[in-house]
């Protein structure tokens, strides 16, 4: 009789707390709920991990908590995709400003992302003159393209930009080649401006010099000071980068939540279809 009587008050005692587990759980819900219904995400999930954790036997609250969960992922994305929308609507209207400064060069025959380029920097004007051109694609990627042309060749893979002491240089380019026309050499070196050794950081730093030198690195060197509009080109450039850039980010961040909608709204149903069976 004494063992009977011990093992059931042990399974009183068991039945006790686990009713009490599930009234704490139920009470970390009604929380989460008012979390949600305010607004605070972050606490509501929080809520719904710690009735997880603390109460892993409350089964019919974790479950709720699943669904409130999701509700929370949903919703969470939903507010996200406005305020991605109105900031593409914002980097929208400044791309619109900006953009009538340059030349766009897009042949859609063959190139699915043309360029932009500082109108004083196109080819057509600039034909038998050593300088550095800077050029942003449609998706904000900057580069620079060195151009040699003023006799002989230098063989060059690099340049240096200075004022006095001061200076930045590109590494060797991965990209150079050389050409000529009706005699005349010419060479060409790219640099992605992530991989410029800090020469547009260098121009913007500098840009209200007069003198800064442009020289090229090759078996022997070539100096010349870059103008005005090549100095501005570059200026200019950076700013349409980065708003350009920017709305490629944006880009990510929308496709991104709206794949996690479509993710949330297929578990959702798929909860829904298993609670009707």
């Amino acid at each position: 009789m004494k063992k009977t009587g011990w093992i059931v008050l042990s399974l009183a005692g068991l039945l006790t707390a686990c009713n009490g587990d599930k009234q704490k759980a139920a009470g970390l819900l009604e929380r989460a709920n008012a979390s949600f219904e305010a607004g605070d995400y972050n606490l509501a999930k929080l809520q719904i991990d710690s009735i997880r954790t603390f109460y892993p036997k409350a089964f019919d609250a974790r479950k709720e908590g699943i669904r409130l969960m999701q509700r929370v992922d949903l919703e969470e994305q939903q507010k996200s995709l406005v305020y991605l929308d109105s900031m593409m609507a914002v980097k929208q209207a400044a791309l619109d400003s900006l953009k009538t400064r340059f030349v766009l060069e897009k042949d859609t025959a063959y190139q699915e992302i043309g360029n932009y380029f500082y109108p004083t920097q196109v080819v057509e004007k600039n034909i038998g003159r050593s300088f550095l051109r800077a050029q942003v694609n449609e998706l904000g990627e900057m580069s620079l393209t060195s151009i040699y042309c003023a006799g002989g060749n230098l063989h060059h893979t690099a340049v240096r930009v200075s004022v006095g002491d001061t200076y930045a240089e590109t590494p060797v380019s991965n990209d150079s080649y050389e050409t000529t026309d009706l005699g005349r050499a010419i060479e060409k070196a790219d640099y992605k401006v992530e991989n410029d050794g800090g020469v547009v950081n260098f121009i913007l730093a500098n840009q209200d010099k007069k003198n800064i030198q442009l020289t090229f690195l090759g078996d022997r060197t070539y100096r010349t000071v870059m103008q005005p509009n090549d100095v501005k080109a570059v200026v200019e450039l950076v700013e349409l980068a980065k708003v350009l850039s920017g709305m490629e980010e944006i880009k990510k961040e929308q496709n991104e939540a709206n794949l996690k909608i479509r993710f949330v709204e297929r578990k959702m149903q798929e909860n829904q279809e298993t609670s009707e069976d």
